[in-house]
């Protein structure tokens, strides 16, 4: 049997001056207009048959921002590794369910996983610049996959995107390691859009940052969603509510029986109800810091 620690009530109000100031980004039905990046239903995954997140549904759409809350455990950097088949890497993982990706099945058999990754692009929590120039960071990826044109022009398009250029110009030779955390963060963001992604995954990017930094990456989703769709993972509620057009709330249930706990989905709506008016009781409870 399984059971949960909180139980369903209609649409709980939210005193707003309990909670961050929350995005005026799109609302919910402006973003149904827009194209299907991810569909996903019935999505399960488990390690070595231990399950670990189960049964979502929920749609990603084109030049949003989508962040995933919720407590630590509840599977959310689990998800956000499904979008460009990262779990493939980690021994004993199986997914089930569909995953579509502009209509096609993303884990179809003859799907291309390294080609998932390039238009699918990953940042992860700790910035990871490889032990090379700043210059060689970003032509990495351009080069392994035989990009065409000029080089010089890709780097500095992906800096100035990354709204690194003006810091790192006159260094492009230089050690990409005697760059500080925030730099080498936007780095790792440069390095993403270098190959011509259509998504940039985030897996807490700002979690080991300072609050400048943070913001300089808050800021820089804003721009980005222009031309990308971006899905982000945070702990920080305040984050989600100043970034995020959507936000799923993911929580844990526990099996009684066994004493097993296992992910779930509980809530996906826009980032303002989500935070002041909320469907389920979990949600509120934890967007007001009554549990995680």
């Amino acid at each position: 049997m399984v059971s949960e620690d909180m139980t369903q009530m209609e649409a709980p109000r939210i005193d707003s001056g309990r909670i961050a100031e929350v995005s005026h980004g799109l609302d919910r039905s402006e973003v149904e207009r827009r194209e299907k990046v991810f569909s996903v239903s019935g999505l399960e995954v488990s390690y070595h048959g231990n399950v670990a997140l189960d049964g979502v549904d929920l749609a990603v759409h084109k030049n949003t921002v989508t962040a995933f809350i919720g407590p630590s455990g509840c599977g959310k950097s689990t998800f956000i590794r499904c979008f460009n088949r990262m779990n493939d890497l980690v021994p004993g993982a199986k997914v089930s369910g569909t995953v579509l990706y502009h209509g096609e099945d993303l884990y179809a058999r003859d799907v291309d996983a390294v080609e998932i990754r390039r238009r699918i692009g990953m940042v992860f929590q700790k910035p990871n610049p490889f032990p090379k120039s700043i210059y060689d960071n970003i032509a990495f990826g351009p080069r392994v996959l035989g990009m065409k044109g000029s080089m010089d022009e890709r780097v500095e398009n992906a800096l100035r995107q990354a709204a690194l250029w003006d810091e790192v110009k006159d260094r492009l030779k230089e050690g990409a390691l005697g760059l500080s955390g925030g730099q080498q963060q936007r780095l790792c963001i440069a390095r993403a859009l270098a190959v011509n992604p259509d998504v940039i995954l985030m897996d807490e990017p700002a979690s080991a940052l300072d609050p400048i930094s943070t913001t300089r990456i808050e800021d820089l989703m804003h721009e980005l969603k222009r031309d990308y769709t971006i899905v982000i993972v945070t702990h920080n509620m305040q984050q989600a509510a100043r970034v995020a057009d959507m936000t799923a709330f993911f929580s844990v249930l526990v099996d009684e029986d066994g004493g097993r706990r296992h992910g779930i989905l509980v809530e996906y709506d826009s980032t303002r109800k989500i935070f002041t008016t909320p469907s389920d009781k979990r949600t509120e409870d934890y967007v007001t810091g009554r549990f995680g």
